[in-house]
């Protein structure tokens, strides 16, 4: 892309992620700037109360710390393993650009739906579009003053890849970031 288009695109505010989840109808508590198999993306989450008040009342903090999933693998009691307290609901992705949309969602796709939010102008070319479509990668366009609109629902895809010890990490990792207040409460 020339230095021009580069320039039209900064010239846009970006849609917050709480617009974009709020478009998406994921209701829950979004996460920000969380580095996900290096990228840095916002992840939506749900609390499960019940789990997150047995934790906390039985001693079970959040484990972000990945030398602690490590024990998973040894054999050992069931009670090592505590029961997630979030539930991750989808990952939102700021690029500048569709082209590398793909790039950054493409893996992210196995954990849970992921969608892209892009400036207004970087919606007019319809390839990359039908392109994310066909990858089940959603994309959400708009400002937080006009808000956010849908312009390609995300699939679901993460059935396709099964759960993931890293998946069960990440958990871990948003649940600390929430029980430390280091989230956003998403408007309805």
């Amino acid at each position: 892309m020339s230095t021009l288009g580069r320039a039209r695109y900064a010239a846009y505010v970006p849609l917050s992620p709480q617009h974009a989840a709020s478009a998406l109808g994921w209701r829950g508590v979004v996460v920000p700037d969380v580095g996900v198999l290096g990228y840095r993306v916002s992840a939506v989450v749900r609390i499960h109360e019940e789990v997150d008040r047995w934790r906390r009342s039985n001693g079970w903090p959040p484990q972000p710390d990945p030398s602690w999933f490590r024990t998973w693998f040894n054999p050992g009691p069931l009670d090592r393993t505590p029961l997630p307290a979030v539930e991750l609901l989808g990952i939102l992705v700021t690029e500048s650009e569709p082209d590398r949309a793909l790039t950054a969602c493409g893996t992210l796709i196995s954990l849970a739906p992921c969608a892209v939010v892009l400036p207004e102008p970087a919606l007019a070319d319809p390839w990359p579009l039908s392109e994310l479509d066909y990858y089940g990668v959603g994309v959400v366009g708009g400002t937080d003053e006009t808000g956010g609109t849908v312009v390609v629902p995300p699939e679901d895809r993460s059935g396709e890849f099964g759960p993931s010890l890293y998946g069960r990490w990440l958990q871990e990792v948003l649940y600390d970031r929430v029980v430390k207040g280091m989230h956003v409460w998403q408007s309805s």
